[in-house]
């Protein structure tokens, strides 16, 4: 009964952490998935092209506008990368999709408040300008060139590649009239479930392992762990420790933000909590990833270049928001037992649930399913892959179930949807490629 008492009030701190960041969770989705369907990936990639400060803004930009899936922001990296970006603009590219990111910033503020957005942001930015620095100072061509011919490999790093190619922008006609098109409603309601596909196992871990942590393990433990006695020592040692946690927790993205919440609680210092969420690019699933993208000796760097940009901007970030008087002193948080209530939140939530099942109605409609199912299958080793014309995902020809033939040339695609969307128009996807 202690036993099944215990999971119970775990789950249940879980579920109302759930319930409380839903709609901003959808609703940064949403925005993501609108910006994905007005801008393409080509036309990223060749903005990311140099090394100079216009590079390094765009890439900031173009990854605070992007997935927050930290598995499909490394594999959108790698992809920018083979098609002409800058080495350095694409590793920022993917730091700013997951630490520069709209939903972030929401769920921040609905858990923590808005000093811990101020600072994810601020401290995002900072971290960026500081991994610049130690790339301009450490990065040798040698090793880019290395870290490109294995990445023009193309080795299979996780099913999320697919996801991380996938580019169902489009780029012709007046802003407006392609957002609000059916074509633009079919292509968001693609990106905003691909993204959900992406993340919610990150999220759903991220929300169990705060509620058993909040439910299991007492303050005490955490306080004596960060040191909280001593001030000034819990001050240095939580940006330290804070990335080495969020690595060892296999939970990337936003669903590290449920666990900052729990450490936040448990004495982790202001900077801590900072430097705690930047670690998701450094967790062990993904080094490895990195390992298989651009070689053994480029991850280990990876690591050692972020690992010390992480808690530089944590610690940094951390001080100056003290001098300030703006870093937050009360510990306690009380997301953990405040129960649903006929609130604005519980209102936002059923609209945004309402909302999602529409979507999910135009997605299901649209080939969605199947382009899911392809999305999961791992191509043959050696394959010759091709890309679906629609949406720009590699296909195998030997296996693709769905093509066309258009003046005597075959193309082959994901999903029947990408079939019938491109037998409806084919000028529109053979005239000319996305910029």
């Amino acid at each position: 009964m202690f036993v099944t008492n215990a999971i119970l009030h775990a789950l249940q701190i879980s579920i109302f952490m759930l319930w409380e960041v839903l709609w901003p969770l959808a609703f940064g989705f949403l925005l993501s998935a609108m910006i994905q369907t007005v801008v393409s990936k080509k036309s990223v990639a060749g903005a990311l092209g140099k090394p100079d400060l216009k590079g390094f803004v765009l890439a900031c930009g173009f990854g605070a506008a992007s997935s927050s899936c930290s598995y499909a922001a490394v594999a959108v990296a790698r992809a920018l990368f083979r098609r002409g970006a800058n080495f350095v603009n694409a590793i920022i590219f993917e730091f700013a999709s997951t630490n520069l990111v709209f939903e972030l910033g929401l769920v921040l503020l609905i858990f923590l408040g808005w000093p811990f957005v101020a600072a994810e942001f601020a401290g995002g930015l900072l971290m960026a300008v500081i991994l610049w620095i130690l790339f301009k100072v450490t990065l040798r061509q040698r090793m880019v060139d290395a870290a490109r011919r294995q990445a023009e490999l193309g080795v299979f790093g996780s099913t999320h590649e697919a996801h991380g190619e996938m580019d169902v922008s489009i780029t012709d006609g007046p802003f407006l009239a392609r957002l609000f098109s059916p074509r633009g409603f079919t292509a968001i309601s693609h990106a905003f479930y691909m993204d959900l596909n992406s993340l919610y196992v990150d999220l759903g871990l991220g929300f169990l392992i705060a509620g058993a942590l909040a439910a299991w393990v007492p303050n005490s433990w955490w306080q004596a762990f960060f040191l909280t006695n001593h001030p000034t020592l819990n001050e240095f040692w939580s940006p330290l420790i804070g990335p080495v946690i969020s690595m060892l927790s296999f939970v990337c993205s936003v669903g590290n933000v449920p666990l900052a919440v729990v450490l936040w609680n448990g004495g982790i210092s202001f900077g801590g909590v900072i430097s705690f969420l930047f670690a998701d690019l450094i967790i062990l699933p993904i080094l490895n990833i990195y390992r298989k993208y651009y070689g053994g000796w480029t991850a280990l760097y990876l690591l050692g270049v972020s690992y010390a940009a992480m808690v530089v901007a944590g610690f940094l970030i951390g001080g100056a928001f003290q001098l300030l008087g703006l870093a937050p002193t009360n510990h306690s948080v009380a997301v953990f037992e405040t129960s649903p209530s006929w609130n604005y939140t519980s209102f936002l939530d059923l609209a945004f649930l309402v909302l999602m099942a529409v979507m999910a109605w135009r997605f299901v409609t649209t080939g969605g399913i199947e382009m899911l199912r392809a999305h999961a299958h791992r191509p043959d080793a050696g394959a010759k892959l091709v890309h679906d014309p629609v949406c720009g995902m590699s296909v195998d020809p030997a296996t693709a179930e769905h093509s066309s033939v258009r003046e005597g040339k075959t193309y082959y695609f994901c999903s029947r949807g990408c079939q019938e969307t491109f037998d409806e128009d084919p000028a529109r996807y053979l005239s000319a490629p996305k910029k």
